[in-house]
C-alpha cells in the first residue's frame, strides 16, 4: 500500500505532510505507518516506516528530525538534526533540505511556515501544551530567525475531535483558572462528563496571536481506525501501547 499524505493548499508549495497510518511496514496493533520510536513496536520497523517519510518528503533519512516530546511549552532552533533527546514539542528551522517533524496519535499535529522569509514549524500541541502556550511559543521562535507574524500559516492536522474527547471536571477547571471564557471549547456530556474542543482551542489561541491564517484540516483520529493512530482509542480498546503519527515540513 503506497504512503496516503493529507496535505494543505496554504501551505503550498513547500513540501510538507500528514501523514496516515496507510503505506506502512509495521503489523499488529501497529499496522500501517508507525513513526514512533517510543512504542513498543520493532526499532527497526519504525525506522524502515521514517525512511518512507523522509523519501516522500525528498530528504534522506537522517535529514528527518524530531525532538522528545514532553507536553511542554518549549520550542527549539534547530539547524542540523537533533537526537531525539532534545526535550521539547515544537521545533523551527531556516535550513533548506532539513525535514522537521512532530508525533501525534490524538494530540494536535501543527505545522508552520513563513514562505516569504524561509522559516517553517512544527509543534506537538496536545491540551497542556496548547493551553501552556506551545503555538505562541513556536511563532516567538519563527520571528525571532526572520519570520513576520502577519506572514505566517498554521496548519493543523488530524487531532482527536470534540465528539471523541469526554473529560472530568479537574480538566475543565484548569482552564477555567487560566480563562473563565475558555467555557465556549466545553460542550456538555454524561452526568459530570464533557466535551472538549481541542482543534477549536488550538485555532483560536494561533488566531489570537495575529498570524496570518489558521486551519485544521478537520480529520478525526479517534473516528477513523483504518487512517489514523489514537491514544485515547487504544486505551478504550484496551490495547498494549499504540503507533505513532507523524507530520513534517521542509524548505
Amino acid at each position: 500500500m503506497t504512503l496516503e499524505i493529507l496535505t494543505s493548499d496554504a501551505l503550498s508549495p513547500l513540501r510538507h505532510g500528514f501523514f496516515t497510518r496507510r503505506g506502512g511496514a509495521s503489523s499488529g496493533i501497529f499496522a500501517g505507518l508507525n513513526c514512533g520510536h517510543g512504542s513498543s513496536d520493532q526499532k527497526e520497523i519504525v525506522s524502515i516506516n521514517r525512511a518512507r517519510v523522509a523519501g516522500a518528503l525528498d530528504v534522506a533519512p537522517e535529514k528527518l528530525t524530531g525532538v522528545h516530546q514532553i507536553h511542554s511549552a518549549d520550542a527549539v532552533v534547530v539547524e542540523a538534526p537533533l537526537q531525539e533527546s532534545v526535550r521539547a514539542d515544537a521545533i523551527v528551522t531556516r535550513v533548506p533540505g532539513l525535514a522537521i517533524s512532530v508525533l501525534t496519535a490524538d494530540c494536535q499535529p501543527v505545522l508552520f511556515a513563513d514562505e516569504k522569509a524561509g522559516v517553517v514549524a512544527a509543534a506537538h500541541a496536545g491540551w497542556r501544551g496548547t493551553l501552556d502556550g506551545v503555538l505562541e511559543a513556536t511563532i516567538d521562535a519563527m520571528i525571532s530567525v526572520g519570520a513576520r507574524r502577519e506572514d505566517i500559516t498554521a496548519v493543523i492536522g488530524p487531532s482527536i475531535s470534540q465528539a471523541a474527547y469526554e473529560v472530568g471536571p479537574e480538566f475543565f477547571d484548569a482552564f477555567m483558572v487560566e480563562d473563565e471564557s475558555f467555557a465556549r471549547f466545553f460542550a456538555g456530556g454524561k452526568d459530570d462528563r464533557m466535551h472538549f474542543d481541542l482543534p477549536a482551542f488550538g485555532l483560536h489561541r494561533l488566531r489570537a496571536a495575529g498570524i496570518g491564517s489558521a486551519e485544521w484540516t478537520r480529520h478525526c483520529t479517534y473516528t477513523d481506525s483504518d487512517r489514523f493512530y489514537s491514544y485515547r482509542r487504544a486505551t478504550h480498546s484496551k490495547e498494549a501501547d499504540y503507533g505513532r503519527l507523524i507530520a513534517a515540513i521542509r524548505l
